[in-house]
């Protein structure tokens, strides 16, 4: 049974980022330190920072005055940051840059009165903090849609100006469907000069679409609630292969790989490295007897941090 792995796969540089502000505030502070909402989507990622002095909550007044605030990697809304803002509070942004690129275009547009649409899923905390960022008292509104359907219920006139923006961990095909759709009900709507979806997702989801074409069971590790490990799984099953998709090694079920010679493996942007290597040693046990791991597209971007923790 042979084993292979994509790359990239993994953390990318926002998740790296964010996890090491939290480590940085916890070393220099200490404990507590207060992050709202999960830095990352990942169960074992949070846990860890949990045992550490991490406490996690949902919205900013939980936090007590004269703390340190962490903002999560997938940002938050305009009226979040207000209310941190008139707080008693030492905050630190761990908003991934290309969250905040796509937050700085609504923002743009908003000014302008011009209409948004934002593609996405409803629900996520990536996408309640960039319809945050939208001030309709300037004319304009902005407009979430999840798939085809939402777009034929938009009801806007060919003279009105119109500009979409999408989630930055969206399926790249997807995505390029309903942007496709949009152009032709809406002729006159303008995009961002480059894709919202962020280069690590996007390299993630090419490299499982050349994984699940020769692997007939692709596993993905990675956490139900996070968005880019859910869109890699759909992406190995679109390409013909069986997916699934685990938090960690404990949950690989032995039927799922009966009669199988080939394995693929990757990993969601917020999923660590142990968590994989787990995965390769649980596989060899069931019966892997060779492992294919070109590391030849190694991502070489790093976010900095912000200075006073540098």
């Amino acid at each position: 049974m042979q084993l292979s792995l994509a790359n990239p796969r993994g953390f990318c540089a926002g998740v790296d980022r964010a996890i090491e502000i939290v480590n940085r505030a916890l070393e220099l502070f200490g404990a507590p330190v207060y992050v709202r909402h999960e830095v990352v989507h990942n169960k074992a990622v949070v846990e860890d920072l949990k045992s550490r002095g991490a406490i996690f909550i949902n919205e900013v007044d939980q936090a007590p005055d004269d703390c340190i605030l962490i903002f999560s990697a997938h940002g938050v809304s305009q009226q979040v940051r207000i209310q941190a803002n008139s707080r008693k509070l030492k905050l630190f942004d761990a908003t991934c840059p290309l969250v905040t690129k796509v937050h700085l275009e609504v923002s743009r547009y908003s000014q302008q009165g011009i209409n948004c649409i934002l593609i996405g899923h409803k629900g996520h905390a990536e996408v309640d903090g960039t319809l945050g960022q939208y001030d309709t008292s300037k004319g304009g509104n902005i407009f979430l849609v999840e798939t085809l359907d939402d777009v034929a219920q938009l009801n806007f006139s060919k003279n009105q100006a119109l500009a979409y923006v999408s989630q930055t961990t969206l399926s790249v095909d997807d995505t390029q469907e309903i942007i496709k759709t949009l152009k032709e009900h809406f002729p006159q709507i303008k995009g961002p000069k480059k894709n919202d979806i962020c280069y690590a997702t996007q390299n993630r989801q090419d490299a499982v679409k050349q994984l699940s074409k020769q692997a007939k069971v692709v596993f993905i590790v990675g956490s139900q609630n996070s968005s880019n490990s859910n869109r890699l799984k759909e992406v190995a099953q679109r390409n013909g292969a069986k997916a699934y998709l685990i938090d960690n090694a404990s949950e690989i079920k032995t039927q799922w790989i009966e009669n199988v010679n080939h394995i693929g493996l990757s990993a969601g942007a917020s999923a660590p490295e142990y968590l994989v290597d787990e995965v390769k040693q649980r596989l060899k046990k069931l019966g892997v007897t060779s492992i294919d791991d070109d590391l030849t597209n190694k991502e070489e971007i790093i976010f900095s941090l912000p200075k006073q923790l540098q």
